[in-house]
């Protein structure tokens, strides 16, 4: 049976149904806004996965080429490996519904979301966490609440649901929330420096929408929903329980004490290798339920810690930063380099500028573009004090680097200002919790090392919240375990004036407006407090780049004279590149880019450029090289492939009775413009330059009849080969 449900959002209408396509999932809705439209697929096994103390789900989002009317490139012609516009729209996805199943449930579940048609005016990916939320909905996966999620923009002080992407472009804030009809669970954007107050306004303005979505969707459950299956929670052996915490909480209240982040971890593993050997011969195969009671433990008393004693674990209060060190120029050769340090947390930061030759090509469904800054984001291993396989940027390094990058974006110089292609590459080097914000506020004292002239400064910190028996704490600067095991992680970038981008995760029911507007808040504090610090190291770009980084100089030519520059099969173009070892790209509108690290070889390709497209200028100065001679004077080349003529009255003070008398083909000759006609001709004197010829007056324009030849390259020519035929074969 096919049922639907439908409500507005922004200026289209939502469509979400159900039992027309993939009927053999536990639950399948396809969402429509506009014209594009997505298939959300849900399957969750019968039977729990043997042998893990964790859920596994896993969250897949993908773009069929044929939903935009396109042919993926390459040699199979098929989508490969997801994009990053993928992976990042899975992980919006995951990490709301993520924290919504019970515990307890450790069945195997897929959600697949796939694009089935692009409008290229409607994003999909806020429809697939619609979708994936209405499809766990009518299922029979134990799923504790409906979700929603909607983008919100802002146009002119105007706040917009559903923009399209022609409005994002437009508009100074481009966000995502995600909740229930009672609270907010995730939130994810970036924002052109707008305050705290206006951001906590649009999430406001978004949960407004979330509401009657998740009305909607619970419609559709009420209508088709399947029976839920049933969880029962993880029994709890009392017993064994206590046996736990009679032999392991003395040291796990010891290892909590310790500041130090390997330490306390040292303690930890100490504590749980004794209480698992003590325990193993009368509870063997019981190990990974012993782990969970010593983790139960650990929880409770660092929670206790930071709402009961008001302390967290390396001794700071709720609002403190741990210490901060900055360096810049540490790379010797790189383009600019930072080395940012927050407590044991550290960013290696190195930025690379290139041509337009270095951009990166996006061809997604929306279209080909061109991506000139970049981001990129490394979390080896050891940083961790790990051993694991060295493989390509995961689901994780690909959407740490994204919140990285569109921090920064805002403050990065327009392409007409500095036509550099950007590369900013962060490498954490440690880790104790906020590394995408080290690599917010080493990537921003990099790209002011390199000379970039960014707008302004940008640093990051992240905030987290421990909630237990109605109380709540916010912490500014969360290590790794108080992201662990508290119930929100939310990061926030920005300047002196405003918030540049956000991200927040929570593990729990959810958030309120009011606890969000107090995080912000104590964000801002902690802001400003490290760009402090950060100025103290640099507050403004370098006024001078890299003696590494290369030179660009740009042109603009017409046109019409791009043929000119490239020459036949590139040979001109080439031949430039190779004389003075410069990078040279001209662009379809007529722009030059030249550039090199050697600032005389961008020089010396400059010159060779405006040579080729410079044109004739009445009144200067040539120096030329005589192509043709005739009765009536000669042709001399004053630029590339333009040769204008030095009639026989002027080629000398005295009259003139035989061209060759003066000059002959292949003699270098100074002439002096002193005529261009409206065809283009050219009209040269070689007399006005003789000494005593200064303050002669050029001679008047010759009639075309008889001797008067005409004048200036091919129109010179085309002249010639009016007269008659001996003329024309005596060349």
């Amino acid at each position: 049976m096919i049922e639907h449900v439908q409500t507005g959002l922004g200026a289209n209408t939502l469509t979400i149904e159900t039992g027309r396509v993939a009927k053999q999932a536990s639950g399948a809705v396809t969402v429509r806004c506009g014209d594009t439209m997505i298939l959300a697929a849900v399957v969750g096994s019968d039977a729990p996965r043997e042998g893990i103390d964790f859920f596994p789900l896993s969250v897949d989002y993908r773009e069929r080429a044929y939903a935009a009317g396109k042919i993926p490139g390459g040699f199979f012609k098929r989508e490969g490996r997801p994009s990053e516009k993928e992976t990042l729209s899975a992980r919006l996805i995951d990490r709301p519904i993520r924290p919504l199943f019970p515990d307890g449930y450790c069945n195997e579940v897929q959600i697949m979301i796939t694009v089935l048609s692009s409008d290229q005016q409607n994003d999909a990916d806020v429809l697939g966490l619609i979708g994936a939320s209405a499809a766990l909905a009518i299922s029979p996966v134990p799923f504790l609440h409906t979700i929603a999620g909607v983008r919100v923009g802002r146009i002119d002080g105007e706040l917009v649901l559903n923009p399209s992407f022609a409005q994002i472009e437009e508009s100074d804030l481009n966000l995502i929330v995600a909740g229930s009809a009672h609270s907010l669970t995730m939130v994810e954007g970036g924002t052109r420096e707008v305050s705290e107050e206006d951001l906590a306004t649009a999430l406001e303005f978004g949960h407004t929408a979330i509401k009657e979505i998740c009305r909607q969707i619970d419609l559709l459950r009420d209508k088709v929903g399947k029976p839920k299956l049933e969880v029962t929670p993880p029994a709890v052996d009392a017993e064994l329980q206590a046996k736990v915490v009679e032999l392991g909480k003395v040291g796990i209240l010891e290892a909590n004490g310790l500041k130090d982040k390997h330490a306390r971890s040292e303690r930890l593993k100490e504590v749980r290798t004794a209480v698992q050997e003590a325990l193993v011969e009368n509870y063997p195969d019981r190990s990974k339920e012993i782990g969970g009671y010593l983790s139960q433990i650990e929880d409770e008393h660092c929670r206790q810690m930071i709402l009961e004693e008001g302390r967290r674990l390396d001794g700071r209060g709720y609002d403190d930063i741990r210490e901060i060190t900055c360096e810049v120029g540490y790379l010797p050769r790189t383009h600019g380099s930072a080395l940012f340090t927050r407590g044991q947390t550290q960013a290696l930061v190195a930025v690379t500028l290139g041509t337009k030759m270095d951009e990166q090509k996006i061809d997604d469904l929306e279209g080909e573009s061109w991506k000139s800054y970049m981001l990129h984001y490394n979390f080896p291993p050891f940083s961790v004090g790990e051993v694991r396989p060295a493989r390509g940027p995961g689901r994780r390094e690909i959407g740490h680097g994204a919140l990285a990058e569109r921090a920064i974006q805002p403050v990065i110089p327009n392409e007409e200002n500095f036509s550099y292609t950007i590369r900013v590459v962060s490498d954490i080097l440690e880790s104790n919790g906020s590394s995408s914000m080290a690599s917010v506020c080493g990537g921003s004292l990099a790209l002011m090392d390199a000379g970039v002239p960014i707008k302004a400064p940008v640093a990051g910190i992240a905030m987290g919240m421990v909630m237990s028996r109605g109380k709540n704490a916010i912490l500014t600067d969360i290590l790794g375990a108080e992201d662990h095991f508290g119930d929100m992680d939310f990061k926030v970038t920005g300047t002196r004036e405003g918030i540049t981008a956000f991200q927040m995760d929570v593990k729990v029911e959810g958030l309120t407006i009011d606890t969000m507007r107090a995080a912000l808040e104590k964000a801002k504090v902690a802001r400003l407090r490290i760009l402090d610090i950060m100025d103290r190291t640099m507050a403004v770009p370098r006024p001078e780049l890299s003696p590494y980084a290369p030179r660009i100089i740009t042109l603009k030519i017409k046109v019409d004279k791009i043929g000119a520059v490239i020459g036949p099969g590139g040979k001109v173009i080439r031949n430039i590149v190779e004389t003075t070892g410069a990078k040279v790209d001209i662009e379809d509108d007529g722009t030059v880019l030249i550039a090199s690290v050697d600032a005389e070889a961008g020089e010396a390709a400059r010159k060779m450029i405006e040579r080729l497209v410079e044109e004739p200028e009445v009144g200067k100065v040539y120096e030329g090289v005589v192509k043709r001679t005739a009765e009536f004077g000669a042709f001399v080349e004053i630029l590339p492939d333009q040769d204008g003529l030095v009639h026989i009255s002027e080629l000398d003070i005295q009259r003139v009775n035989k061209t060759e008398d003066v000059v002959n083909v292949g003699d270098v000759v100074k002439v002096k413009v002193i005529e261009v006609g409206n065809d283009g001709k050219i009209r040269l004197s070689r007399r006005v330059l003789l000494p005593g010829g200064e303050h002669l007056e050029p001679s008047p324009r010759p009639e075309r009849s008889g001797r008067s030849g005409g004048s200036g390259g091919g129109g010179g020519r085309d002249r010639d080969r009016d007269r008659r035929p001996a003329r024309r074969g005596n060349r």
